[in-house]
């Protein structure tokens, strides 16, 4: 068997982490870049985008809790079966799709869902 199938060392460290999210919570891109102490944002979120599919996607967030463009409603549905807190639309808002609370949803990696000593 070849190599063609692994994934680079950054890309299994950022998905790795999102599998640590526990449900109903979430973590920016930027969270996880500096969880890792490596990377940034733009980083994390190059990898969800080509790699993410076989972890929990829904978890890895903006920072301004905005649900992702084009996948909006399969990440809500997932947000409201796990019980991920969320902030309703204001009815100006395009399609009346909500946010995430992020003071409420966003996770720090304690809890024991994972290692929090990286924290």
């Amino acid at each position: 068997m070849g190599r063609m199938d692994e994934l680079p060392e950054y890309a299994e460290r950022v998905l790795e982490v999102a599998e640590l999210i526990p449900p109903g919570r979430v973590m920016t891109y930027g969270d996880i870049a500096e969880w890792l102490g490596d990377g940034g944002p733009r980083q994390v979120g190059r990898v969800m985008a080509l790699y993410g599919g076989a972890v929990p996607w829904w978890r890895v967030v903006r920072s301004d809790g905005a649900l992702l463009p084009g996948h909006e409603l399969s990440a809500l549905e997932q947000y409201r079966t796990e019980g991920t807190p969320l902030r309703e639309a204001a009815r100006s808002a395009d399609g009346h799709v909500p946010r995430l609370d992020m003071r409420r949803a966003r996770w720090d990696g304690g809890g024991g869902a994972g290692d929090s000593a990286h924290i």
